[in-house]
């Protein structure tokens, strides 16, 4: 390994040459207290910018063991160092002079989740930030001396000042793992008490904007209903109540505008831990909770929707079926069924954005239309199934049917953003408003999918992943569209899911494993070695963030390409 004097003589030796002379600098470069690597150098200053790494030893970096297990601790404080770094190099951002992006000093940045990410890891080896530089060039010439100022100059004031435990904020880093443990063990009371989600008294669920996910400021803080508050004493010595939900199907009702999809939303995200002062910190749903929606034109895969859809006119077979084009009510029935083959325990459904001939079909109509002319047996009729036969509990938003009184365990109402349990009163009325469900008998569903081996996109060199924000991504020619994939929340999440499907599709997919027992073993083996062996090369191009299992299911199902026999 070189030092750093080195690093200074080699960058004075290729000063004013043409830019490709940078590609001299790759390699690793050892500094007082830290190693910096240069894992790939841009082909010119107007290129995507230069991918850079340091690597602080943990004898220097100084957190305790401690601070590093279990693993929310460890994913918390990567979260924390990896904010104050960023903070601290934009501090930096272009104060070297050049052209094109010379000077652009970026790595990721966060949002209100914390989540695991390629960015930021902590070993026992030592503490590793993974961060982009725009080497500077006046035209396409090397300015060494520019360059010089932020690899000697502010990179180290940035390592120093936000990686080294003995610098920080000591009160700051306690609170930031006092609150990991805090909602690690909400998850743990959720399982314990038979509740899908704990939504904490002063919670402020509204976001900023469509377009923010900073909490509204001025918004009414959530209050749980007497008859569903529970309190909890956590491992910070604090004691906080709030709303427990309990296992079974919750119907949120209540106007418009009051606050039901609000309220779904907070719950939707609450599969992640949020960061203090997002106002969602202590609203908490079970982990694999998955959001179901309505998505016309999906693509569908082999999957067995006949919980849902029988007889269609043609006589296709829903034991497997097969789309390239799906209606609103099929893409719903086959993203309840996917998330069931996930091993979603609670399905999250809005009224908004679901395919109405999908969730109800009124006496009616069903007098007009017989049940032998309708392939579609409504959602309605198969909730109580969902929980009493495969357990999946459903929290359902419902403004214009009240049918679905009927069937819920516990029923809530929003009213100016206050919160209401009127189980009974709903219940009572409903009485007079006799429903009967007609659903046809359900056998078991068909064993889980099997991935054939190696599909043809497995075979390709040097595939091309053109990242779309959460909107999708494209593998090659192939374009995977995420759009209504409501819980991806984050780009890197996105670029995690590329890697991770290539890797299955490259070393997993044997043609005789079904799909959750491969989806176990990628997550086991990254639980292992992190998420950086999935890229096959020495630097990561796209810095990752992990998915749920659930998100990665979703990405599999909403490929085109030939996936299952």
């Amino acid at each position: 390994m070189k030092t750093m004097q080195e690093l200074r003589t080699l960058l004075t030796s290729i000063d004013h040459k043409s830019y490709p002379a940078y590609k001299a600098l790759q390699g690793a470069y050892r500094y007082s207290d830290f190693v910096l690597s240069i894992d790939h150098v841009q082909g010119d200053p107007f290129a995507a910018p230069s991918c850079v790494s340091v690597l602080v030893p943990m004898k220097a970096a100084g957190f305790p063991a401690d601070f590093l297990s279990p693993s929310y601790k460890r994913i918390a404080l990567q979260d924390h160092l990896l904010r104050l770094f960023s903070k601290k190099l934009d501090s930096y951002a272009f104060r070297a002079k050049g052209s094109g992006k010379s000077g652009l000093l970026s790595c990721s940045r966060c949002g209100q989740q914390i989540l695991e990410r390629t960015s930021c890891t902590i070993t026992g080896e030592g503490v590793q930030l993974r961060f982009e530089i725009g080497f500077p060039a006046n035209g396409r010439t090397i300015n060494a001396a520019e360059l010089a100022k932020i690899l000697f100059d502010f990179l180290p004031v940035c390592v120093h000042t936000t990686l080294l435990y003995g610098q920080l904020d000591a009160k700051a880093v306690a609170d930031v793992l006092s609150l990991a443990e805090d909602q690690a063990y909400i998850r743990h009371e959720l399982n314990r008490q038979g509740l899908v989600a704990f939504v904490g008294n002063g919670s402020i669920l509204p976001r900023e904007s469509g377009v923010s996910q900073k909490p509204l400021p001025g918004a009414i803080p959530f209050t749980s209903p007497s008859s569903m508050e529970i309190s909890l004493s956590l491992p910070s010595g604090k004691t906080i109540q709030g709303m427990g939900i309990p296992r079974g199907i919750t119907l949120i009702v209540g106007g418009g505008y009051h606050g039901k999809s609000t309220l779904l939303k907070a719950l939707e995200t609450g599969v992640y831990n949020h960061i203090r002062g997002d106002g969602r910190e202590y609203v908490i749903t079970v982990s694999d909770a998955m959001k179901i929606r309505a998505e016309d034109g999906r693509s569908i895969s082999q999957m067995d929707i006949s919980l849902f859809i029988n007889h269609l006119p043609g006589g296709s077979d829903t034991t497997a079926f097969s789309t390239p084009d799906a209606s609103g009510s099929t893409s719903q029935a086959a993203n309840v069924m996917e998330s069931l083959e996930s091993g979603a325990s609670v399905l999250l459904l809005d009224e908004d954005t679901s395919a109405t001939n999908f969730m109800i079909r009124d006496e009616l109509m069903q007098q007009v239309i017989h049940r032998d002319q309708e392939p579609i047996t409504p959602f309605l009729e198969r909730a109580r199934l969902l929980y009493e036969r495969f357990g999946v509990s459903i929290v359902l938003v419902a403004g214009s049917c009240g049918a679905f009184f009927h069937i819920a365990d516990t029923i809530l109402q929003l009213d100016s953003y206050q919160t209401y349990e009127i189980t009974q009163k709903a219940k009572e009325i409903s009485a007079h408003y006799p429903w009967t469900p007609s659903a046809p008998p359900y056998t078991n569903p068909c064993p889980p999918r099997i991935p054939c081996r190696s599909p043809k996109i497995a075979q390709e060199d040097r595939l091309k992943l053109r990242i779309q924000g959460t909107d999708g991504i494209v593998l090659g020619h192939e374009a995977v569209d995420l759009r209504c994939v409501e819980q991806l929340l984050d780009a890197e999440q996105t670029a995690a899911l590329g890697y991770l499907f290539l890797y299955a599709c490259r070393h997993l997919f044997d043609g005789q494993t079904p799909l959750p027992s491969i989806v176990r073993m990628l997550y086991a083996e990254i639980q292992d070695r992190g998420m950086a062996f999935l890229v096959e090369s020495k630097w990561i191009p796209n810095p990752m963030a992990l998915p749920r299992p659930q998100e990665f299911f979703a990405f599999v199902n909403r490929y085109r390409g030939r996936l299952f026999r």
